[in-house]
């Protein structure tokens, strides 16, 4: 057996024609559905893209215990378990964040890996004194973290003056010629991983002007992760879908190369192919942009998975069972013969290739500290925090790496030793303080979403009775994940199922409600986006919160409130120091 994955970042399902006949032409994207089986139901796992990586590598979902990080010591790699069994695998990527802190122990679990360099604020040229980023709308909205990448991003640009130097371009030249000098062995695995179309969305000018000329010269192609609201500019927003249009125009041409090989070889006689990412992204829908700071919805969770195994010929048909990345890790084991590891929960997608049958009966996905996220295909039910203060809430770890730097003296300091789990092999591990990340769950609240009859998920469902059996749901994923005790009390879910019951769920709504009063007041019964009242939650938990909140309710006399507002009303007094960040949190 010998297997191709070609895996992108941050691919969105409804931008490839196959699943929307309303998407802008992409004739590689359909010529592979006519090659492969697609699935419909294919949603993420741990999010985003290294806790993506590690449920691939580990056959099991990773989100409840940590947050964005290396592969641990006590993890089942399978190509670990291929390079063991014979089967050689070799892994092609410009995906930066691999030899980043928070993920430099996944590629040396490959037999062989190649890195491309140049993407997003990769760490790749020098330029002392460059200045190339400082008129960036977006680099002037940045936190210092977030300018170096800006600032490295443009020093990479300069390095690539020709489409053959975009990474993306190299990352497939790679790819083939692995094709070009392997492809008549046998027993290997090729991963072709490019980081597109995930922003920035670096693109040749020739693919801007099939989408609009415009876009020639236009610098809106890295888009803000926030609310539209506090973006407030409409036309930045289009434009960047505009410019991730174009980008998936380069990826379909390059998806095409690989499909032209396989054709030109007959690969398609032994050689199984997946198409895969790992995420989706959000241009404007529900008014957010980008991912990571808003819930799971269906524009990131709900992902396309195409799949070809020759010893079956299934072609151009379609699946509708729930799948997610950890049941692609024991596909490819069992593409090759081998068993899963023990504590591995995904399940091989094979066996639905030839006939019908449930893989799982609901799929849970998320970012650790935020909503857990459950969907049996028809609805999708997201958990929030059950206090503002989204405790207890820690990490389990022997690798205390976070995306870019190691964990810091202040969050090591109250550590404890944590006897482990079942999937842990003995190992006691480090038990650390977390935080959970961009956004707060309990501003949104638990939300309960009919896909059938509301695919945008724009009308929440009011249903105690459904909202108590998709909870009890939750409480058996959450057993089954091996949780920790902790995740449990922070979502305030009873460990007891029978007490499980719509009189319960009834009283947490009403619970919710004299929390949110408690904090906000009467703005509690105001209509606001989310994010907005992210801040006034924040503002209350701030020291010298409180003059401010009694002066922004006495100025709310309508029955909304927008964040412009809520930013008018504090340049007009004077308020405590502390509150300033709070008005001027970088992107």
């Amino acid at each position: 057996m010998k297997a191709v994955v070609l895996m992108f970042d941050t691919l969105r399902r409804s931008k490839l024609p196959p699943y929307n006949s309303d998407a802008h032409p992409l004739p590689n994207f359909q010529r592979l559905a006519e090659k492969t089986v697609r699935f419909d139901n294919f949603y993420v796992g741990s999010m985003p893209c290294m806790p993506a990586r590690r449920d691939l590598h580990t056959g099991r979902l990773n989100f409840l215990h940590r947050s964005w990080g290396p592969l641990e010591p006590f993890d089942d790699s399978i190509f670990e378990i291929m390079k063991k069994n014979g089967i050689y695998s070799h892994l092609i990527t410009d995906h930066q964040h691999y030899w980043e802190d928070g993920g430099a122990t996944y590629h040396n679990r490959y037999n062989s890996y190649e890195f491309i360099r140049g993407q997003e604020g990769d760490l790749w040229k020098a330029k002392i004194g460059f200045n190339g980023a400082e008129h960036l709308d977006s680099w002037k909205k940045a936190e210092p973290l977030r300018r170096n990448m800006f600032q490295h991003d443009q020093i990479n640009r300069s390095y690539m003056p020709r489409e053959e130097d975009y990474p993306q371009a190299r990352c497939y030249q790679a790819g083939l010629e692995f094709l070009a000098e392997n492809h008549k062995e046998d027993n290997w695995l090729l991963q072709i991983e490019s980081f597109d179309p995930h922003e920035p969305f670096f693109v040749p000018d020739r693919f801007k002007k099939m989408v609009d000329p415009a876009l020639v010269g236009n610098q809106d192609d890295w888009p803000e992760y926030s609310s539209t609201e506090r973006i407030n500019n409409p036309e930045k927003v289009a434009n960047g879908e505009k410019h991730y249009q174009a980008l998936m125009l380069m990826c379909d041409e390059y998806l095409g190369k690989v499909l032209d090989f396989f054709d030109a070889h007959d690969l398609w006689r032994d050689t199984l192919l997946v198409v895969n990412t790992d995420h989706g992204f959000m241009f404007g829908e529900k008014e957010w942009s980008g991912k990571s700071v808003m819930p799971v919805y269906n524009e990131i969770a709900h992902v396309p998975f195409f799949i070809w195994d020759p010893r079956y010929g299934c072609a151009g048909e379609v699946r509708t069972e729930l799948a997610q990345m950890h049941d692609l890790s024991v596909t490819l084991l069992d593409a090759f013969g081998l068993e899963k590891a023990p504590n591995m929960t995904g399940h091989s997608l094979l066996p639905v290739l030839t006939k019908s049958g449930p893989v799982k009966s609901e799929a849970i996905f998320g970012y650790f500290g935020a909503h857990v996220s459950l969907t049996d295909g028809r609805y999708v039910y997201m958990r929030g925090s059950k206090a503002p203060e989204n405790t207890p809430l820690y990490e389990y770890t022997l690798m205390p790496t976070r995306m870019r730097r190691l964990f810091n003296a202040s969050e090591l300091r109250d550590a404890t030793l944590h006897p482990g789990f079942s999937f842990s092999q003995g190992m006691p591990l480090l038990k650390v303080p977390g935080s959970a990340g961009f956004y707060s769950s309990y501003a949104h609240g638990n939300l309960l979403f009919d896909l059938e009859n509301d695919p945008q998920q724009e009308r929440p469902l009011c249903d105690p009775d459904r909202e108590a059996g998709f909870i009890r749901k939750l409480w058996q994923a959450l057993k089954d994940a091996e949780a920790p005790a902790d995740e449990w009390l922070r979502l305030g879910i009873p460990q007891n199922l029978a007490e499980i019951t719509t009189e319960y769920v009834a009283q947490e709504h009403a619970r919710r409600e004299q929390i949110l009063r408690e904090h906000l007041g009467t703005l509690a019964d105001v209509s606001m986006h989310p994010d907005t009242r992210t801040l006034l939650l924040e503002i209350v938990a701030c020291p010298g919160g409180k003059p401010f909140l009694d002066d922004l309710t006495t100025a709310c006399g309508g029955r909304t409130l927008t964040r412009a507002e809520v930013v008018r009303c504090y340049e007009k007094g004077s308020y405590a120091q502390e509150l300033w960040f709070l008005f001027n949190k970088p992107y």
